[in-house]
């Protein structure tokens, strides 16, 4: 569970499942989990920090209008800066692994979990997706 602010609480949680259980005999399916670090050095490696500090810095949050231009900009820098041939590498390869372990186009499921969710502070409930069968 140390690993949450690197993974978050689901992707830690399915690793302590996996670790626990797979001893004891229960079939937890193994993973992956792209972390935080990976995503803000896929930032880092595209610029993509001051462009969104730049967008988002002296905001009006009233103006629903423009608050929606700029989610949308900002969503399309993210998306390109996280959209990387070493990224898209790093995934493919343990993609790879998983596919040695269980077979060829071994189907998985896809979550985002934020580092921070669930916390007594702050929730993201409905925020983030699910793709099952990938």
């Amino acid at each position: 569970m140390e690993d949450v602010p690197l993974v978050g609480g689901k992707n830690a949680s399915l690793g302590e499942l996996y670790s626990a259980l797979g001893e004891a005999g229960v079939r937890v399916p193994n993973g992956f989990a792209l972390t935080a670090d990976a995503y803000r050095d896929a930032l880092t490696a595209a610029d993509a920090w001051p462009r969104l500090q730049a967008l988002l810095d002296g905001l009006d949050i009233t103006n629903v209008t423009l608050l929606a231009q700029r989610a949308k900009e900002a969503r399309r820098i993210v998306y390109d800066a996280t959209g990387s041939d070493a990224l898209r590498h790093d995934v493919a390869a343990s993609y790879d692994k998983l596919e040695r372990e269980y077979g060829a186009n071994v189907a998985v499921a896809v979550r985002s979990s934020a580092t921070a969710e669930d916390l007594p502070t702050a929730s993201f409930a409905g925020q983030h997706e699910s793709y099952l069968r990938v």
